[in-house]
Order: C-alpha cells, then structure tokens, then sequence
C-alpha cells in the first residue's frame, strides 16, 4: 500500500478558504437539504494533500448535476478538475478516487483504482479527492384509491421508494416535481383533471391507468381544452409493461415493472434533467494543458478569432508572448 504524507507547508501559510464558503459541516448540512428535496449530487472530499495547496484534508464540496459547486475543495487548479469529474460520477453514480498533481509527482506509485489526473499549479501541490455519488431514491405518486393504487403504492415503499398516494387531482400535497414519477389510477373518476395536473409539474414520469381507447379520449379531451400536443405525448397509456390478460393487482406489477426498466436505463434521470441548466463549459489551458471554467476569471484572451481561457496570469503571458509554440503543441 502506498503511504501518502504531507510535506509542505499548511493552512497558516495559504490561509482560510475564502469568505462564504462552507466548512465541511456546513456543507453536510447543504447535502442534508438536497436530498430532502430530491436532487442528485456529488460529494468530494480532500482524503490526502502534498503542501503547498489550498485544500486541506477533510475539506468537503458537493457538487450539483449543473456543475454548481457548494464549499472547498481547493483552488482554481483543483475545482474545474473536480466539477467535471463529479458531473461524470452524478452520470454514472460510480464513485471515483482522483490524485490531482504534476504527472512526475507520482510515478508508478500509484494504487489500482486510482484516477490519475494530471495538473499543472504554479503551487506544485497534489491532492487526493474521493467524490462519491448521491442519488435521490425515486419519488412515486400515485393518484387513486382502487386496490390497484394501493398496491402499486404498496410496491414502491417496498423498493424504498418515497412514495405518495393520493385521492384526487391536486399534487401539491405529495411535493410532485419534475423528478417524480406520477401514475394516474383514478380509473374513470376524473382522469382528466388528474392528467392535466400532473402535465402542470411535468413529471419525469406519466402514466395513466387505462386502456388505448379510454387513453384517447383523455387525451382527445385535453387536447380540445388546449393542451399542446408536446405535452400530451408525455403521457404513457396504457402505462406499464404488456404482461398479458392481467388483475388489477398484477396491474401494478406490470407499472413498477416498466419504471424500474426505465430507471435502470437511465431514462427518467435524463426526462427529469431536460430543461435543466447546463453547467459551466470547460477549456483547456493550452500552455498547461488544465482544464479551466470558459468564463472571465480563467484569464481569456483572443488570438487569431478564438478565445482561450488559462489557469493563471503566468499561462496566459506565457501563451502571449509566442502563440505559435502552443498551437503547434496542441496539433501535435
């Protein structure tokens, strides 16, 4: 096993994080709140540091699925880095070990299952992220009282599902959201009040309980009330996997069926992420090779019609002075 130590020198020489950033409990706090409210996100921890850097061990940051990122987790080396990989790790909900330094810090030294990711600060430091998923549970609402909803219900808390069952059309009482997966159950009793509310939230899941032809109609109905035609297609019915001549109870069977399938595929993170910000694009630095936010405080400059962006000041006078040299590196 590889045995990391901190050899240079501490917080007293680069100081505090800046103001309003979070400390670590802080931030536990934050995390706390958005998975109450159902949001996926990354957590990164600082594990290891090699002084000078910013970071400190066990400074904490989440980072959201937009690339907003919430704490400390080092400076404007580290942070690009760590944003982009923990957008991957939200996508792909596998945790991940980064080592961020100089590429002849480490040498072979580096354990199995360790991402390598090569940087260039004018501090020479290195550092040692873990950054571990946090992905809601889904949330399910099923609007109906029949032995059908119930059940359905039922089968969601089994899963560990947060799940609401309610009677009519109104959803505020459950917190729908466009992350929740809503099946309309009411079976003939005001389905059409129940599907318009739930188009409202726009959900990453509809579903109404019913055959094609009493699908139709709803949907014909909304339709001549006005509902665009973009929303409606939204709507899955009969919702659920074709298992065949089924009871009602085998019904709800037949819906988890098809939203685990459809989880499991990933389909309804990304129907509840449509719409949603794009994070920060990224750069890279053409002297150092870092990746760098593309925005104004990665020091911008314009050559030749194109913007590059750059870790620090010192990058940027360098690529100044001869921009040939660079572009011709890049094309290699």
């Amino acid at each position: 096993m590889t045995e990391h130590r901190e050899t240079g020198r501490g917080l007293a020489e680069h100081g505090p994080p800046p103001a309003g950033q979070a400390d670590g409990w802080a931030v536990l706090e934050q995390a706390a709140g958005l998975t109450r409210r159902g949001e996926a996100f990354a957590l990164a921890t600082v594990v290891w540091r090699q002084g000078p850097s910013s970071g400190q061990q066990g400074s904490r940051a989440i980072i959201t699925a937009s690339g907003e990122l919430r704490g400390w987790i080092g400076g404007a080396c580290a942070e690009p880095v760590v944003i982009r990989e923990a957008r991957e790790v939200i996508s792909t909900g596998e945790a991940r070990l980064l080592l961020l330094g100089t590429p002849d810090q480490f040498g072979a030294a580096v354990p199995d299952g360790m991402t390598v990711v090569p940087i260039s600060c004018q501090s020479e430091g290195a550092l040692e992220v873990y950054i571990e998923p946090v992905l809601p549970v889904p949330h399910l609402v099923v609007v109906g009282r029949s032995p059908m909803a119930e059940t359905l219900a039922s089968l969601g808390r089994d899963l560990g599902w947060r799940t609401d069952l309610v009677a009519g059309p109104g959803l505020a009482e459950a917190g729908a959201s466009e992350r929740s997966l809503v099946v309309v159950a009411t079976q003939g009793h005001g389905d059409e009040d129940a599907v318009q509310a739930a188009l409202a939230v726009r959900p990453a899941y509809l579903g109404l309980v019913g055959s094609r032809r009493r699908g139709a109609a709803v949907l014909g109905y909304l339709a001549d009330r006005g509902l665009p035609a973009d929303q409606l297609d939204r709507v899955r019915v009969p919702a659920g996997l074709d298992l065949g001549h089924t009871s009602h109870r085998e019904i709800a069977v037949a819906i988890l069926a098809e939203l685990v399938q459809l989880r499991a595929a990933g389909a309804l993170a990304a129907a509840s992420q449509a719409g949603a910000p794009a994070g920060p694009a990224g750069a890279t630095d053409p002297v150092c090779g870092m990746t760098v936010a593309a925005g104004p405080s990665s020091y911008p400059l314009d050559h030749a019609g194109t913007t590059y962006y750059f870790c620090r000041a010192a990058c940027r006078q360098e690529f100044a002075r001869d921009p040939a040299a660079y572009l011709k590196e890049a094309r290699c």
